[in-house]
C-alpha cells in the first residue's frame, strides 16, 4: 500500500525509524541510478563508522534498554528474623558502540576514482554537538575540499540545516547539490511538506551530462518495498513535531485518504 501522502511522509522521520528508511532508500538509490551509469560508471554503498561513548546522549536511544527493579534489601524470614541480603544486578556498564552509516559513491568503472558522493542526512547528523555530527561534519567538508561532486539529501525536518545556513528557506527538505567545478556555488532544492519531491540532476565527470534521480518516485518505492505501512501508526501524530498548520494538513490528507479506502 503506498504512503497516503504526496511527497515526504513526515512520519518516516521517527528516529527510531530512521536507521531502517535510511537503509532501504541508499540500497533503492543505487538501483535507481545503475541503468543510467553503466557502464562508464558504477554505483558502491560505503560506510562512515563512529564510536558512540556512554556519556554521549544519542548513546541513550542506541544503547540496549537497561531495566532495574528496586528491592527492599531486608526481607523477613519465615522465622521473624530480619535477613540483609546483597545480590548483584544485571545491567548495561559499557556503553560505547559503533555507528555504521551508509553513503552512496559514483566511481568511475575504469580508474575505480570518486566521481560523485551522495549523502542521505540521518538525525544524527543534525544534532549540532554531538559525535554523529562532528563525523558528518568532518566528512563533508573533506568531500567539499575534493575534486568529487557533492550531493546531500535531507529529509528531515529538526535539527541543524546545512545547505545555506546563514540564509532562511522557506523549507521543511532540502536538497544540496555542488559541483566541484562549481564550486563555492552550488543548487539548492527548497521543498515544503505537502509538495512532490522533485527530480534532481546528479554529476558526473565534467562535460558529460547529468543523470536524473527523481525522489519521489525514489521514496515512494522504497515505502512500498519496505512495508512501512505495516509499521507505522497514523492514528498518532508524528514523532516529530509538526506546526499547527502542518498538523491540521496531515489530519485532512490522513480523514481523506480514509474516507477513500472505506
Amino acid at each position: 500500500m503506498p504512503s497516503p501522502f504526496p511527497g515526504m511522509d513526515p512520519y518516516l522521520e521517527n528516529p527510531t525509524l530512521w536507521p531502517d528508511v535510511h537503509h532501504a532508500l541508499i540500497s533503492n538509490m543505487r538501483e535507481f541510478l545503475l541503468p543510467q551509469l553503466r557502464p562508464a560508471y558504477f554505483a558502491q554503498i560505503e560506510e562512515r563508522v563512529y564510536v558512540l561513548e556512554e556519556f554521549d546522549d544519542r548513546a541513550q536511544s542506541i544503547a540496549p534498554s537497561i531495566s532495574i527493579t528496586e528491592v527492599d534489601p531486608y526481607s523477613t524470614a519465615s522465622g521473624g528474623e530480619t535477613v540483609v541480603m546483597t545480590e548483584p544486578y544485571s545491567i548495561v556498564t559499557m556503553i560505547d558502540f559503533e555507528v555504521h552509516e551508509a553513503r552512496l559513491e559514483i566511481r568511475d568503472a575504469a580508474s575505480r576514482e570518486v566521481v560523485t558522493v551522495i549523502e542521505v542526512l540521518s538525525p544524527a547528523n543534525k544534532d549540532r554537538g554531538s559525535t554523529g555530527f562532528d563525523s558528518y561534519d568532518r566528512k563533508r567538508r573533506e568531500v567539499l575540499h575534493s575534486k568529487a561532486h557533492f550531493v546531500e539529501i535531507d529529509l528531515l525536518r529538526a535539527g541543524y540545516r546545512y545547505s545555506l545556513p546563514r540564509r532562511k528557506l522557506d523549507a521543511d527538505y532540502r536538497v544540496h547539490v555542488s559541483k566541484a567545478h562549481d564550486r563555492p556555488y552550488g543548487l539548492v532544492w527548497p521543498i515544503r511538506l505537502p509538495s512532490r519531491l522533485p527530480v534532481i540532476r546528479i554529476p558526473l565527470k565534467q562535460g558529460e551530462p547529468d543523470v536524473n534521480l527523481d525522489l519521489q518516485n525514489l521514496i515512494d518505492s522504497t515505502y512500498e518495498r519496505a512495508g512501512y505501512d505495516l509499521i507505522v501508526d497514523y492514528l498518532r501524530p508524528p514523532a516529530v513535531p509538526l506546526s499547527e498548520a502542518g498538523q491540521r494538513w496531515v489530519e485532512t490528507i490522513l480523514a481523506t485518504k480514509q474516507t477513500v479506502t472505506e
